[in-house]
């Protein structure tokens, strides 16, 4: 099952280092995930969050206004797939 990974951010220094981290948890484990980079405000807003950045799986925000650590965004990906 492919899964659909959403970073929201306008292009700050946080959103460009969740968007790193998300791919590299993305290609060490195998997991099976289309990354985008959403940067356009309104579309951001759409989502319903106040803070940048934020991570999106499957349509549904995982969380918004930090970039977590590799583990911590491993295990959000593993509990919208579970």
């Amino acid at each position: 099952m492919k899964i659909n990974l959403k970073i929201l951010g306008t292009g700050c220094a946080k959103c460009k280092s969740l968007e790193k981290v998300t791919k590299e948890v993305v290609a060490e484990n195998n997991i099976d995930a289309e990354v985008q980079k959403v940067e356009d405000i309104v579309e951001i807003m759409a989502y319903g969050i106040m803070t940048t950045p934020a991570l999106v799986i499957n349509e549904k925000v995982a969380f918004s206004g930090r970039v977590p650590s590799k583990s911590e965004i491993k295990s959000f990906i593993d509990k919208a797939i579970s």
